[in-house]
């Protein structure tokens, strides 16, 4: 399951419910576009995730069903899953085995 929840417990919808709410108040850390996901984009989810583990990523691509494929494409290849995916905004959600307190949007208070 690509998106976090598909299956889950009491617990786990409280957890996905944390997530959103904190993912609300982000702004989009990468925005892909026309060139799709390119290694620079790739690289630069990948330093984001590993420093921040939720993040907002903001997809620039035509139509409903590009952007969801694009966003299947990007947890596949990130390793992160799907929390939430409104329009063309997605929350992705990497846990870091060593989060960085000062850097994770898991642990910092916004």
């Amino acid at each position: 399951a690509l998106y976090l929840g598909t299956t889950m417990s009491k617990k786990a919808h409280q957890d996905i419910k944390q997530l959103r709410a904190i993912g609300h108040k982000l702004k989009p850390v990468v925005t892909i576009a026309g060139k799709g996901l390119t290694e620079g984009v790739i690289n630069e989810l990948d330093r984001a995730l590993t420093d921040h583990e939720l993040i907002k990523v903001k997809l620039a691509v035509g139509s409903r069903e590009a952007r969801a494929e694009l966003a299947r494409q990007i947890s596949a290849q990130s390793g992160a899953e799907i929390v939430q995916s409104i329009g063309n905004i997605i929350v992705l959600l990497r846990r870091s085995p060593t989060p960085d307190p000062r850097l994770s949007n898991l642990i910092k208070p916004l």
